[in-house]
Parts: C-alpha cells; sequence; structure tokens
C-alpha cells in the first residue's frame, strides 16, 4: 500500500473533481426518486381501496430509503479529504482522447490487505475534462484508486467496485504533482503505457476493470 498525502484544494476539487460531480448527480437522482414515490403514496391512500392501501404503504418505503440514500451516501463515501487519505497512489495515463473528453487508464492492485499476493488489474474511467492544458495519449496522470464492495459480507481477495482520481483534481500544485509522479516506479509506468491498446476493451468491461494475468506482471511488482 503506498499512501500519498498532501493538502487538498477544497474549492479546487468542488470544481473540477468528478467523483464529487457523479455523487452530487446520485445524491438528486435519489431526493427526486423519493418524491415521486412520496406522490404516490399518497395518491394510494387517497384512492382510500384495500389494495391501494397496500401499494401506498409499499411505495412510502421506497420513497423513505430513497431519501435516506441522500443523507447515507456522502456519509459512506466520506469527504474529499478522506477519499484521498484513504486511497493508494496509483499510475494513470490518458488512453484515449475524444471530442467531448478522455478515457483514463490506470494500473492498481485491487488486493484487499492480508491478500496473499497483489492482483493487478487495469480500471477505465470516462472523464468530460482535465485540469491545465489539453493531454495527448500517453500523458501521465498521478492517481489515487477509490475501492470498495457493492455489500459488506464479501469474502474475496479482491475488491468489487474498482476506480480512481486524478491528484491534479485535487490540488493545482505543480510540485505536489511531480511528487506524485515521482513516487510510482518506473516498472508501473512502463507496465501502465504499455497496455494502452487495452483501453476500449477495459473500457467496455463490466466494472470497467480487467485483471491482468500474473504472468503480465514484471518481477518488480510481484
Amino acid at each position: 500500500m503506498r499512501r500519498f498525502e498532501f493538502p487538498v484544494d477544497k474549492h479546487h476539487a468542488k470544481a473540477v473533481n468528478e467523483t464529487l460531480g457523479d455523487l452530487r448527480r446520485l445524491q438528486w437522482s435519489a431526493a427526486l426518486m423519493g418524491v415521486l414515490l412520496g406522490a404516490g403514496a399518497a395518491w394510494m391512500f387517497v384512492l382510500g381501496h384495500p389494495w391501494s392501501y397496500i401499494l401506498g404503504v409499499v411505495l412510502a418505503i421506497c420513497a423513505l430509503t430513497s431519501l435516506f440514500m441522500v443523507v447515507w451516501t456522502p456519509r459512506k463515501v466520506g469527504s474529499i479529504e478522506d477519499l484521498y487519505a484513504k486511497g493508494d497512489l496509483v499510475p494513470a495515463v490518458v488512453s484515449e482522447v475524444h471530442p467531448r473528453g478522455y478515457t483514463l487508464l490506470s494500473l492498481i492492485d485491487i488486493a484487499k490487505p492480508g491478500a496473499a499476493r497483489p492482483h493487478y488489474a487495469l480500471a477505465s474511467r470516462t472523464v468530460r475534462s482535465l485540469p491545465g492544458k489539453s493531454y495527448a495519449v500517453g500523458a501521465k496522470l498521478p492517481s489515487v484508486s477509490v475501492l470498495g464492495d457493492r455489500g459488506s459480507r464479501s469474502g474475496a481477495e479482491t475488491w468489487q467496485m474498482i476506480s480512481f482520481m486524478p491528484v491534479s483534481w485535487g490540488t493545482r500544485d505543480s510540485k505536489v504533482l511531480t511528487k506524485a509522479s515521482a513516487a510510482i516506479s518506473d516498472a508501473e509506468w512502463k507496465l501502465l503505457n504499455k497496455s494502452i491498446p487495452k483501453s476500449e476493451k477495459v473500457r467496455g468491461s463490466e466494472g470497467q476493470f480487467v485483471l491482468l494475468d500474473p504472468t503480465e506482471i514484471p518481477d518488480e511488482l510481484r
């Protein structure tokens, strides 16, 4: 595990960090669904039929669940400072350039603490923009992994949900970005650059990540 500590610029992160943007959209969607389900429940009670009361209770429970998600989601995810502090420093590069954004490719060890060996995976995410100038394929973007499970009872050696955030979404300090790039080994950068042709395959995979065959991993990373 490799942590990378740096002072997070919260104003900058709120403006450019798309992980926060995704979280806000999830909250708005949950809130809207809660309102619609609540309205549906109220209408069922107005109808006053035995079957409508039952359906109204079901819709009311679903509405409360959606509204609970609005409050629970940010507490579960944590603050942007928490996300950067908890994640591992990982290499990422621009692997595809699109008319309205970029696809990023990252090399992440998705093994849970206590696993017998590393489990390296290529992870992908498509973003609308990146801070600073335009980027070409191969541009380095040191990042921080964001890992989790869909449930609390997973006994697997690897995490189920894999993503990452560029360090540049958390700071504008060029010295911090240079230090982050230097903290990642040459072996990781070389393996990631070699994997750029796999970007489309990774992007189209379930969960947007693909485990690497152990034979593809250089000795320095085993």
